[in-house]
């Protein structure tokens, strides 16, 4: 009896490792959103930490707040895109799918 109980242990530990590798991966991911037929266009990182806004100089003409709702747009594309990316690794690695991104192993 006591030997399942370790070898679940074991294999518990091993997917938290695993799980670690593929938060570390996560991070890596870089992935593009764009609006306004790439008008703007905002590059977000696995952690949704935001790398870079990048406004097309003919956006200039058009008013702020068209400038600001493209923004938002194309953050929230980004979003979208890390979240589909996100999940694909996830289950790449893990062969479960919606597991959350900031899952943890309860020990």
């Amino acid at each position: 009896m006591m030997t399942d109980f370790s070898d679940m242990i074991s294999k518990a530990k091993k997917m938290q490792e695993q799980m670690k590798e593929v938060q570390d991966n996560l991070k890596k991911i870089e992935v593009e959103g764009s609006a306004g037929g790439d008008l703007v266009k905002v590059v977000l990182k696995g952690d949704y930490e935001m790398k870079s806004i990048i406004i097309n100089p003919k956006a200039k003409s058009e008013k702020e707040e068209i400038i600001n709702d493209l923004i938002i747009a194309a953050h929230n594309d980004a979003r979208e895109k890390l979240k589909k990316k996100t999940s694909e690794e996830l289950l790449k690695a893990t062969g479960v799918s919606n597991l959350p991104v900031d899952f943890k192993l309860p020990f």
